[in-house]
């Protein structure tokens, strides 16, 4: 890819007012050589997009339904996300998946439903402290990324991004080091090549834990790192774009 994404999930942050500063603070400094995608709460969607939609940045919802339409209080579906000018959704995020207890079945439903609302996912994947401390690591990452990609790359579809999030690393204040998070998004990417072809080499690579503008430029070092899903360090607009500056 020629730009590096980076990708701003404000989480349960923001209330309207909020979410509008904050919008514009970026949109004002945004920088030519990062491609900005923004997911603010739901009931921020719109706003946010009317204020970035004549920019550069990109909006993104945190998470859909994998159905259209329906009696199913509560949830949004894919379509509803494209009519307020969404262009990504993140899937599959480690606080869905061990708070909200989401399957992997649930989250290839997720993906399959976003592609064909004509969305890009952002798919999360990554292990707990106790799945890394047991040396399963490698299984669960390529388990978690098998589940939510084969579909994908056997009908030949490659216009989506995973992003890995060590669990233990997540608001934690605890960062993988440069080393261990090109360990594995080297893994992520090499298993791809192999099940499905050097075609998807192209898929975007995102780190995701407790990304700051203190770790942002020297895990932009690694060969596999194509940008940043962050979190808590992406609701003040200094922060933020100081890790888009460190590209």
């Amino acid at each position: 890819m020629n730009k590096k994404l980076i990708v701003g999930n404000w989480k349960m942050n923001t209330t309207l007012g909020e979410a509008q500063n904050l919008a514009k603070d970026i949109v004002k400094h945004n920088s030519p050589d990062v491609q900005i995608v923004l997911c603010p709460p739901a009931v921020n969607l719109y706003s946010v997009g009317e204020i970035i939609k004549d920019s550069s940045v990109l909006l993104g919802a945190q998470n859909c339904y994998f159905e259209s339409k329906g009696a199913f209080t509560g949830e949004t579906s894919p379509e509803m996300l494209v009519s307020v000018g969404c262009a990504y959704v993140i899937i599959g995020h480690s606080e869905r998946r061990y708070i909200f207890k989401e399957t992997n079945v649930m989250i290839q439903k997720k993906v399959a439903a976003a592609v064909r609302a004509g969305l890009i996912p952002i798919i999360c994947i990554g292990e707990t402290l106790e799945e890394r401390q047991a040396n399963k690591t490698l299984t669960v990452v390529s388990k978690q990324l098998r589940s939510a990609t084969d579909f994908l790359f056997e009908d030949g579809i490659t216009k989506f991004v995973i992003a890995y999030e060590p669990v233990w690393a997540i608001g934690t204040g605890l960062s993988a080091t440069p080393e261990q998070a090109e360990e594995i998004h080297s893994f992520i990417r090499d298993t791809c090549a192999m099940d499905f072809g050097d075609s998807t080499r192209k898929v975007p690579l995102l780190y995701g834990g407790s990304v700051n503008e203190s770790n942002a430029a020297i895990l932009l070092t690694q060969p596999n790192i194509d940008g940043f899903l962050v979190g808590g360090a992406s609701l003040k607009s200094d922060s933020f774009l100081s890790i888009c500056n460190a590209v």
